[in-house]
């Protein structure tokens, strides 16, 4: 059960995050900085738990490197929705009143955006976490919420910097993306998480 309430501990302060940097911030806030680190803390702060996924996208490709047992792959996903849900209830509450216009998303350029990044996410975090030539590292939490920084300055304003279908309902629910966009972030999942890992043991075949 700890392990569940840690991703959704780590989900809720991601998505959290996202919202209040997004909401009506203030000017010179810059989130992708905020978010990167968000991820960052709770990645170290998580990570001797539940190995600190905080995001379905994550769990599936660490499912399929074999580094996480096929009973948690649910319950995981489950924390980290309902801890997006419940982040984004909390932004409208700090947030109340504010004026939230959805993104408009061209629909190619987005799927391209997410479909790459995404790769980056899982493909960073299977070689910072799971591999053994960097077993033990203290730098795995940087990485990662980097890989999501990057990301999010890079293709933002193109498909939203989601990279994390927990995050995508969370931003759902605050009115940040329209619902209609939801299938944008959720149609290749497992084909992103295939390619990840595919690409990953190709490049480190011995490690298993």
């Amino acid at each position: 059960m700890r392990k569940y309430i840690t991703e959704f501990i780590g989900t809720f302060f991601l998505v959290l995050t996202i919202g209040a940097t997004a909401v009506a911030s203030a000017p010179g806030v810059i989130a992708p900085l905020a978010v990167g680190s968000a991820l960052m803390i709770m990645i170290f702060a998580g990570g001797h738990i539940s190995g600190a996924h905080y995001n379905p996208a994550v769990t599936l490709g660490a499912w399929i490197r074999g580094r996480c047992p096929a009973k948690d792959v649910v319950p995981y996903m489950i924390s980290q929705a309902i801890g997006a849900i419940i982040a984004a209830a909390a932004v409208g509450i700090l947030k109340a009143g504010a004026d939230v216009k959805p993104m408009t998303l061209a629909m190619g350029p987005a799927l391209t955006a997410e479909f790459l990044f995404t790769f980056a996410l899982v493909y960073v975090m299977l070689n910072v976490v799971t591999a053994k030539g960097t077993a033990g590292n203290s730098f795995y939490g940087l990485a990662i919420g980097m890989t999501v920084m990057a990301g999010a300055f890079a293709v933002g304003n193109i498909s939203g910097g989601v990279f994390n279908p927990a995050v995508a309902v969370g931003i759902s629910v605050m009115g940040l993306s329209a619902w209609s966009n939801l299938w944008i972030y959720l149609l290749q999942l497992p084909r992103r998480h295939i390619v990840a890992s595919g690409t990953f043991k190709s490049l480190n075949p011995d490690d298993r």
